[in-house]
C-alpha cells in the first residue's frame, strides 16, 4: 500500500515545516515594547557612544566587538530600555531589556530568527533574568538555567543581559545621573 505510506510521510513533513516556521517570528515589535515599557508613552531616544572606555567591557561580554559606534536607548527616571541583539547559532535575535536602577527588570524576545532554541521566550527562562546584576569581571550575580537544544540562543541572551546592565552603568540614566 504506497499510497498510505506516502501520504504519512507528507504528513510528517508537513508537521515539521510548520514546527520549523512556528519557531521564527516577530513576537512584539520593537516599537511596541517601548510603548508597554513606557505606559504608552516612550521618551525619545538617548544615544551612548561605544567610546574606547566602554569598548574593552562590550567586547569582553560578548566576545566580539560591537560594530557600531552608538546604540540608541530609552530612558526615563533612572529607567532604560534597550533594544539589542546578538547572534544565536547563524541569525540574529532582538531583545528588549529594560533595567532599573542596575537590575534587569524585563527580558524580552521581540524577534526569534533561528530554526532552533526558539524556548528562550518564554517565561520560564526569561523570569530568571528579574532582578539579575553585575557582579565581579561584568558575570551576572546568578547562575541562568540552559535549555537542552538551545544552548546558543540562551548564551545569546545571556550575553545581552549582561551587556544591557553594562549599558545602563553608562548611560544617563545611571542611579544618581537622572
Amino acid at each position: 500500500m504506497p499510497f498510505p505510506r506516502a501520504l504519512a510521510f507528507l504528513a510528517l513533513a508537513t508537521f515539521a515545516l510548520s514546527a520549523h516556521s512556528a519557531a521564527q517570528g516577530i513576537y512584539q515589535t520593537p516599537q511596541d515594547f517601548l510603548r508597554e515599557v513606557f505606559a504608552g508613552d516612550p521618551p525619545e531616544p538617548s544615544k551612548l557612544w561605544i567610546d574606547g572606555k566602554l569598548k574593552p567591557g562590550v567586547r569582553a561580554i560578548l566576545e566580539h566587538d560591537l560594530d557600531v559606534l552608538r546604540l540608541r536607548y530609552w530612558g526615563k527616571d533612572g529607567r532604560t530600555a534597550w533594544i539589542l541583539e546578538e547572534i544565536g547559532k547563524e541569525r540574529p535575535i532582538t531583545t528588549g531589556i529594560v533595567i532599573q536602577r542596575g537590575t534587569i527588570e524585563r527580558i524580552k524576545v521581540l524577534v526569534f530568527r533561528e530554526s532552533r532554541g526558539w524556548e528562550v521566550r518564554y517565561p520560564f527562562f526569561t523570569d530568571q533574568f528579574t532582578g539579575a546584576t553585575l557582579v565581579t569581571r561584568d558575570q551576572l550575580d546568578r547562575d541562568i538555567d540552559g535549555i537542552s537544544g538551545a544552548t546558543l540562543s540562551v548564551r545569546a541572551l545571556t550575553k545581552l543581559a549582561r551587556l544591557a546592565l553594562l549599558l545602563h552603568a553608562h548611560s544617563d540614566f545611571a542611579d544618581g545621573k537622572q
